[in-house]
């Protein structure tokens, strides 16, 4: 029987490596979701078997994923310089803030930030940071994205999907959009576990989570927001998602053709006549990160689709931390001012990162 090779660390590259879409977690949240596992808070499946299995876990997977989460020093330091990650752009992890109700989430949002910008202060060339806000309170959520961005220096929002299930389709939550337009910062939309209503079939087979419900639940809530008309309203907003864009780059030829044929046939009151093409929407609002597919050719198509200055590198750390993926995307076949766009310039671009 041959032992396996262990991973080569990544070898010194004409780059700098910034990984976009990077998980952190307080250890006063973990506190809270214990808590509100332990009391049966919210009657939401998807949080409830995810978070009690990484909490309440003893499995290498468990407790690689709480270890990290909450530490913004040494621990992760050390995973980044093994892999050759030279910054990492840090977001409190799903679902944040959002599962909480609407005084608590606010409340911590701010906790959560002030302790983000503080580990950004402590190292500054390795972290930057996007503000936590809680959709519960549209108002407060705007107030805090100025906050954030304006004295704390964090250089977007993340928002994890839905927020009880309600989505940022709805206009009573476009103050989020306003504010972050208006300060020229970039949306990250990322996955949450399927509300109550979407999840059922998936969990009963497992696949609820990474392997399939967080992209469709997501993938769903993006298209939710172009097809509301949100981008006609907030024209220069910038909304990223992770996940080779939750797959929609796959699916633009068939959204496009059907979203043009149920406008016309009047089906539907939520659809309307858009400014422009789902495409164009893709190509000129949209930013895609390849968190956690590490895939050659997923990401060549996908820059094919929306333009090689769109599609970022992310790891997913801690829920994916592989040195191979990292080896794998540098070997890509790629030309050289493409990578370093991919790996570097875009991300410095798009997170204004100097």
């Amino acid at each position: 029987m041959t032992e396996s090779l262990a991973p080569q660390k990544p070898k010194p590259v004409p780059y700098k490596r910034i990984a976009t879409e990077e998980a952190f977690a307080p250890a006063e949240m973990m506190a809270i979701y214990r808590e509100m596992i332990e009391k049966k808070v919210v009657d939401d499946p998807g949080f409830n078997t995810m978070w009690g299995f990484y909490l309440g876990g003893t499995s290498e997977r468990s407790r690689h994923i709480e270890a990290c989460m909450s530490d913004l020093d040494d621990l992760r330091l050390r995973h980044m310089d093994e892999a050759g990650i030279d910054m990492q752009i840090l977001a409190l992890t799903a679902p944040g803030v959002q599962i909480m109700d609407r005084d608590t989430g606010t409340s911590f949002a701010r906790f959560a930030n002030d302790q983000l910008a503080a580990a950004v202060k402590r190292h500054p060339t390795r972290y930057a940071g996007l503000a936590a806000v809680a959709p519960q309170d549209p108002a407060a959520a705007a107030a805090e994205i100025q906050r954030a961005v304006t004295q704390l220096g964090l250089k977007g929002v993340i928002i994890n999907s839905h927020t009880h299930g309600e989505y940022l389709s709805d206009t009573r939550f476009w103050p989020i959009f306003e504010a972050a337009e208006a300060l020229d910062v970039p949306v990250y939309l990322h996955p949450n576990s399927p509300p109550r209503g979407m999840i059922g079939p998936m969990l009963e087979c497992g696949l609820d989570g990474a392997i399939f419900g967080f992209g469709v639940e997501t993938g769903m809530h993006a298209l939710r927001i172009i097809t509301s008309g949100v981008f006609d309203r907030f024209p220069k907003l910038q909304l990223i998602l992770g996940h080779m864009g939750e797959a929609l780059p796959f699916w633009l030829y068939r959204l496009e053709y059907m979203h043009k044929a149920t406008v016309a046939s009047q089906r539907y009151e939520a659809i309307k006549p858009l400014q422009r093409r789902i495409g164009d929407y893709m190509r000129e609002n949209m930013l895609i990160t390849c968190s956690g597919m590490a895939w050659e050719p997923a990401i060549k198509f996908t820059q094919s689709v929306v333009g090689a200055d769109r599609v970022l590198y992310a790891m997913d750390y801690p829920y994916q931390y592989s040195l191979d993926e990292v080896n794998a995307l540098d070997a890509m076949q790629m030309d050289d001012a493409t990578k370093h766009a991919f790996f570097e310039g875009n991300a410095r671009r798009v997170f204004k990162l100097g």
